[in-house]
């Protein structure tokens, strides 16, 4: 055997803890969604809104490059999610005025009120699925 290492099978223990971690992720993932649409966005837009949001250190402001690499989205995939959201008036375009002809992303009035509503909504599981993280450390 190539360089003898002997990998330890994994136990019982992690079994259970990745059972653990698996299910808290799909539950998280069913709930996301379901809230989500509780207030008129899918879940690729949930989080197109949220990394504009979060963009930054706080911003407000994304670049389609910089969305591009936090959804991991292929550029014609992102620009489709953007287009659309942009239909729906969830976001704006503005020109980046240090950068010429850059154009950054940002919420409209309708995009904060329904990103505002999710994450509050979804506190909750956020805080379950972060203490069960926690808890499997």
């Amino acid at each position: 055997m190539p360089g003898s290492d002997v990998v330890q099978p994994p136990t019982q223990a992690e079994y259970l803890a990745v059972a653990r971690l698996r299910e808290a992720l799909r539950r998280f993932s069913a709930e996301s969604e379901r809230i989500t649409r509780a207030h008129g966005l899918t879940t690729q837009r949930y989080q197109l809104l949220l990394m504009i949001k979060a963009a930054r250190e706080g911003s407000g402001r994304a670049t389609q490059k910089e969305l591009a690499a936090r959804l991991s989205l292929a550029q014609s995939s992102l620009t489709e999610l953007v287009h659309r959201a942009e239909d729906l008036r969830l976001i704006r375009r503005r020109l980046v005025a240090a950068r010429r002809g850059e154009v950054a992303f940002e919420l409209t009035a309708s995009g904060e009120r329904r990103l505002r509503g999710a994450m509050v909504d979804l506190r909750g599981e956020r805080s379950r699925l972060l203490s069960l993280l926690s808890s499997l450390e």
